[in-house]
C-alpha cells in the first residue's frame, strides 16, 4: 500500500514535467524562420512576404520592451472558417461581368492557395435590401405553401453559389437568413420597415424554412444552418421583421425547432439573435435560459452596427454571452462599411475597421466569421432602397474593372492562414497600440496576427516559451506570422 501511494505521489510530480517537455518539443522554434506577411499604408504593399528574425533565448522581457506573448499550450474553440454573403446584389453584379472576371472573383475569394480561402457562404431567404426588388417564393395567402418556388434565385444567386461551392469543395458551409416573411403574414402588411409576424402564421412561416432547405438541397446545395431572423430588433426602411426575445424564443420553441426536427432536419444549425452586440446578452440569455428553447440552439450570430448609436464596439457583451453559455457557438454573421463613396476605395481605415473587429471577435471565442456582400458594383449596390455600402471587392459593370479594397487584404491576413479545425491559443500584447490573436492549425503551424492602427512604427518581440524574435510593426499595418 505504501509503495502504491509513493508511486502515485511520484507521478503527481513527474507527469506535469513530462507534459511540459512534450509541449516544449511540440512547439520547437529552432527550425526555419517564421514567414511574415504584411500589408501596410506606408509602401502600399499588400500581403508582402518577409522572413522573420531567428528566435533568441529571452526568459523574461522587460516592461520597456514591447512584446506579443503567445502560449500555444492553452487551446480553445475549434474554428470553422471565414466567408461572405452571396446576396442578390452580389450575384447580379457577378452575372454582368465577363467570364474571365467571374473566374477571377471566384478564385480571389474561394481558392485556398491564391485567394482568401473562404469556406462559408450566407444568403438571404426572400428579398433583402441588397436585392433589386422585394420578392417572396409564394403567392399571396398560400398558407399551404403549394406555390413555393425559388425560380427567382435560379437566375443569379444559385449559379454563383454553385461556383463558390465547386471552388470550396468538401468544406463548403452554407447558411441562410430571412429578412421578412411575405407581407400578408405581417401585422403591417408590408415586408419593409419592421412589423411583426402574425401569431396565426407562426406554423406556416416555420414550414417555409423547411421548404427553402428542401428546394436548395434539391439544387445540390447542402444547407448547414440558418439564422431565425436577420436583425430582429431593427425596423429598418428595407425588409425587416421585429421579434422581441420572448417572441423569438417562443417561435423557436413551439414552431421552428419542432418543425425542423420533425422534418428530419435536426442536423441544421439554428442560430439565434443575428444582430448587434448592444442587446445581445439580454436577448440571447432570454432564449438560452429556457431549456426547451435552448435545446434547439446551436449558436448565436453577431453584427457590428451598434456604433450607429455613437457607442464604441461592445465586444464585452459577446464575451459575457460566452462566459454565461460556454457551449453556445458564437459567430459573426454580418458587417460592412456603410455609405459607399468611390473616393474611399483605397481607404486603409476601412481595412483597419475589419482587422479590429475580426481580432476582437476571434478573441471572444467566435468559431466562424462571415462578411456581408462579397461583391458590389461601382455604386455600392444594387440596392432597392439606396442603402449603398462597401464590399471587399467592387466591380465596374460598365468597364469590367475590378477593385480590391483594403478590407479584402485585411480579411486575408486571417482567412488565408487560419485553417478549418484551427484552435485559438493565448495571445497577449503589453501595449494597446498592437492588437493580436493567434491560432494553431491542425498541421501544427502557428499563426499570429499583429495589427497596428496607429500613426507610429513599433519595434517589438514575438515571445513564445522563453524565446523571442524581434520585428517591426509599421504604422497602419497588419502582419501575419506563420511558424
Amino acid at each position: 500500500m505504501r509503495k502504491t501511494v509513493k508511486i502515485i505521489f511520484s507521478l503527481m510530480f513527474v507527469l506535469p514535467q513530462l507534459q511540459a517537455q512534450i509541449k516544449e518539443v511540440k512547439f520547437n522554434l529552432k527550425s526555419s524562420p517564421a514567414r511574415i506577411y504584411t500589408t501596410s499604408q506606408a509602401d502600399k504593399q499588400k500581403n508582402k512576404l518577409t522572413n522573420g528574425q531567428p528566435f533568441i533565448y529571452k526568459p523574461q522581457p522587460l516592461e520597456t520592451e514591447i512584446s506579443i506573448f503567445v502560449d500555444p499550450t492553452h487551446q480553445f474553440e475549434e474554428f470553422i472558417g471565414f466567408g461572405g454573403a452571396i446576396t442578390d446584389a452580389s450575384a447580379e453584379v457577378y452575372a454582368k461581368l465577363p467570364k474571365d472576371k467571374q473566374k477571377e472573383i471566384i478564385k480571389a475569394y474561394y481558392d485556398s492557395k491564391d485567394g482568401l480561402g473562404y469556406r462559408v457562404v450566407r444568403t438571404n431567404m426572400n428579398s433583402c435590401d441588397f436585392s433589386s426588388k422585394s420578392y417572396t417564393y409564394i403567392k399571396d395567402n398560400d398558407v399551404d405553401l403549394k406555390t413555393f418556388d425559388i425560380s427567382v434565385d435560379k437566375q443569379y444567386k444559385i449559379p454563383m453559389i454553385k461556383e463558390a461551392q465547386k471552388a470550396i469543395g468538401r468544406d463548403f458551409t452554407f447558411y441562410f437568413s430571412p429578412w421578412s416573411p411575405p407581407a400578408w403574414m405581417k401585422t403591417t402588411n408590408s415586408m419593409l420597415a419592421g412589423g411583426e409576424l402574425k401569431k396565426e402564421y407562426y406554423p406556416v412561416w416555420a414550414k417555409y424554412y423547411t421548404k427553402f432547405i428542401d428546394a436548395y438541397e434539391k439544387e445540390g446545395i447542402p444547407v448547414w444552418g440558418l439564422t431565425i431572423q436577420n436583425e430582429p430588433m431593427a425596423a429598418t426602411p428595407w425588409e425587416a421583421t421585429i421579434y422581441t426575445a420572448e417572441k423569438e424564443r417562443d417561435f423557436l420553441k413551439y414552431h421552428l425547432g419542432p418543425e425542423l426536427w420533425n422534418a428530419g432536419k435536426k442536423d441544421k444549425k439554428i442560430i439565434i439573435w443575428d444582430h448587434n452586440r448592444d442587446l445581445a446578452y439580454q436577448y440571447i440569455s432570454t432564449i438560452m435560459n429556457d431549456s426547451e428553447a435552448a435545446k434547439y440552439v446551436w449558436g448565436a450570430g453577431f453584427h457590428w452596427y451598434e456604433t450607429w448609436t455613437k457607442s464604441l464596439p461592445l465586444f464585452d457583451n459577446q464575451r459575457l454571452v460566452k462566459q454565461a453559455f460556454p457551449s453556445l457557438n458564437l459567430l459573426f454573421t454580418e458587417g460592412c462599411q456603410e455609405k459607399f463613396d468611390m473616393s474611399r476605395i483605397e481607404d486603409i481605415s476601412i481595412g483597419e475597421l475589419y482587422g479590429h473587429h475580426i481580432l476582437n471577435d476571434l478573441n471572444s471565442g467566435f468559431v466562424a466569421w462571415t462578411d456581408w456582400n462579397v461583391l458590389l458594383d461601382e455604386k455600392g449596390g444594387p440596392n432597392h432602397l439606396n442603402n449603398f455600402c462597401f464590399a471587399p471587392i467592387h466591380a465596374d459593370t460598365k468597364t469590367g474593372k475590378i477593385y480590391y479594397t483594403y478590407p479584402y487584404w485585411y480579411i486575408g491576413h486571417f482567412s488565408k492562414y487560419i485553417n478549418k479545425g484551427a484552435r485559438r491559443v493565448i495571445a497577449s500584447s503589453n501595449r494597446s497600440q498592437l492588437e493580436t490573436t493567434s491560432f494553431l492549425n491542425p498541421d501544427g503551424k502557428l499563426v499570429v496576427v499583429v495589427l497596428n492602427r496607429t500613426d507610429s512604427d513599433y519595434d517589438y518581440y514575438l515571445w513564445i516559451a522563453g524565446k523571442a524574435s524581434p520585428a517591426k510593426s509599421q504604422a497602419h499595418s497588419i502582419s501575419t506570422w506563420v511558424l
